[in-house]
């Protein structure tokens, strides 16, 4: 498991694991101006599912690809 979790900002996951931008344009989440919200809070609104969304930017962070 990553150091991440679905309670933090996506601006706090980008600048910390910035290749993990393309899994949150994947599922068009904003990572400028919406950035500020929380991934839960943002996968709800977006209607993304967030088990998935969670294990992809894991995958993502673990490659470091």
């Amino acid at each position: 498991m990553s150091d991440i979790n679905a309670s933090m900002t996506i601006n706090d996951v980008v600048n910390k694991h910035p290749h993990t931008m393309k899994i949150f344009s994947k599922y068009q989440l904003d990572t400028c101006c919406g950035g500020h919200q929380e991934i839960d809070v943002a996968a709800k609104l977006y209607g993304a599912d967030l088990e998935l969304l969670m294990k992809e930017l894991d995958e993502v962070i673990r490659s470091g690809k």
